[in-house]
């Protein structure tokens, strides 16, 4: 049982979570943008990126309908969900899907980190520390984690890592997405009050999340009626105070993993992951800006 880490920094960008975050997220995300991806799901019998997207994210709970995708990626558009699936299972199934996505992973993870990184002992410290860390996870309330959780653990140590980066993804955000409906807002409310609060930009989320502008529009008149954006869009007090109050949830409902490795193992899986995860921002693989938010570790103390 690891011991407890301190989560009472008045940075929020120094909590456990969020630090854990930022330093695996880009070992994970290099999938939506490696072309090895596009390359394996077309083979894999899939019909352009979106729908390679949703199908690869979802194939670990089965062929499910649009609804349940729909649910649990949250801030998608219904419409755009619904070009996507059911149609991947009629193109192709969950196995195939998910075996095209790991041998993407594979091939992508060699390109981007190249063979001295791969043999690594450090990388194989990584993988063992990063299984622990997501093994110590409840299912309970996660659905997509679950369905991720469910998929067998890859022998090879990069793809056990990038499993493990993957598992730690979903779990956040299957926690996120309780925590938005705490407070009642629904996805594309949540893309606004990102925006106001300069995390990302409208033009870098509206496009990738099928909303169209009298969304935009509705989902802003519903903020600036309940108080939380003012009538030029901008987060007012009591917005800034419930979106800080979503990102503090969000990362205590992530603690479990980081909680159970205690405090040195932790740090010492954020200096090793901090290290690959540069690596591959530095050979491309996930542009800057990004739509989902990937920080860039190069500009990091």
């Amino acid at each position: 049982m690891g011991t407890t880490l301190n989560t009472h920094s008045d940075d929020p960008a120094k909590h456990p979570s969020r630090l854990a975050w930022m330093m695996m997220e880009p070992y994970h995300a290099m999938i939506y943008f490696a072309p090895e991806a596009r390359i394996a799901y077309s083979e894999a019998g899939l019909k352009g990126y979106w729908m390679g997207y949703f199908a690869s994210r979802v194939a670990a709970m089965g062929p499910v309908p649009a609804s349940v995708v729909t649910a649990t990626f949250y801030n998608f558009h219904p419409k755009m969900v619904a070009r996507s699936i059911p149609d991947a299972w009629r193109f192709s199934t969950p196995e195939k899907v998910l075996s095209a996505r790991l041998n993407a992973a594979d091939a992508a993870l060699r390109r981007l980190l190249g063979d001295d990184i791969i043999a690594s002992a450090e990388l194989v410290e990584a993988a063992e520390l990063a299984r622990k860390a997501a093994e110590a996870c409840s299912v309970a309330g996660r659905p997509l984690f679950a369905g991720h959780a469910s998929l067998p653990w890859p022998e090879q140590p990069h793809l056990a890592l990038w499993h493990a980066t993957t598992l730690f993804r979903e779990f956040r955000g299957d926690g996120h997405i309780a925590a938005l409906l705490a407070e009642n807002v629904d996805g594309c409310e949540a893309h606004l009050t990102i925006v106001a609060q300069g995390g990302l930009t409208r033009e870098g989320i509206q496009p990738h999340r099928g909303w169209s502008d009298e969304d935009w529009q509705a989902a802003q008149q519903r903020l600036i009626h309940r108080g939380w954006l003012d009538q030029d869009g901008n987060l007012t007090t009591e917005g800034l105070s419930k979106r800080r109050h979503i990102e503090q949830v969000t990362d205590e409902l992530a603690l479990p993993p980081w909680q159970s490795l205690g405090e040195q193992d932790f740090e010492r899986l954020l200096s090793l992951m901090k290290k690959f995860s540069i690596h591959i921002l530095e050979q491309g693989g996930v542009p800057m800006p990004n739509p989902v938010g990937v920080p860039d570790l190069r500009n990091l103390a």
